[in-house]
């Protein structure tokens, strides 16, 4: 073979490689392209404790997102008799008496059963006296949601946004119990209230205490 020759074939081994190269290099584009990559709701980690409640009826049922991390989204929802609830009592979950209304309590919902559920969406939450009287339905933020899923174990939680009242506030309102109903739910769960008096605006349009979404 001439000097001419093998020059030729030399330049059409080097394109042949770099058509190669390219075709490997697009065929990794167009996987990472068409990933599995999922967001909107959220698959939940494991925590200390758990709750669920009542509040006039059931607790709000619209529950919106994708399961991500590998979720079964088709995981049933979670009902009453399958979560534990608790208030968060740690250090850093105890309501700021000095916060002028800006502060929050954390209750827990733990799933109980062997399989995985789907939560999500506004609990009810009912403040109630010794009597066991609905004195207090708290309204819900505007705050927007998603559906998480909870596997054998793992808990979530939700806030409630509390006016607590100060020691000389004469219109103040100490409830015995929160009574939380999960949404989707009519069957509640009583938690004794951990902390002290509210300002009391059980009749205001806008309470600075009010209830935010599970997650």
């Amino acid at each position: 073979m001439n000097a001419t020759a093998t020059a030729r074939t030399a330049r059409r081994r080097t394109l042949r490689v770099a058509a190669a190269t390219l075709t490997a290099a697009a065929a990794l584009t167009l996987t990472a392209c068409n990933g599995s990559d999922t967001g909107g709701a959220k698959t939940s980690g494991k925590a200390d404790s758990a709750a669920a409640a009542d509040s006039k009826g059931a607790g709000s049922s619209e529950v919106q997102g994708k399961a991500g991390g590998g979720a079964n989204q088709s995981a049933p929802r979670c009902v009453t008799d399958g979560l534990k609830a608790a208030f968060a009592t740690g250090e850093d979950a105890v309501p700021d008496p000095n916060a002028q209304g800006s502060t929050t309590t954390s209750i827990v919902l733990t799933n109980t059963t062997g399989t995985s559920c789907k939560i999500g969406g506004f609990p009810g939450v009912d403040l109630n006296t010794e009597h066991g009287s609905a004195d207090w339905s708290l309204q819900r933020s505007s705050t927007k949601y998603s559906s998480i899923i909870l596997g054998p174990g793992d808990s979530t939680d939700f806030t409630i946004n509390l006016a607590l009242a100060g020691d000389d506030d004469k219109g103040s309102w100490t409830p015995a119990y929160a009574v939380i109903t999960p949404p989707n739910e009519t069957k509640s769960i009583t938690l004794d209230w951990p902390w002290g008096g509210l300002v009391d605006q059980r009749s205001a349009t806008r309470p600075a205490t009010f209830v935010n979404p599970i997650g």
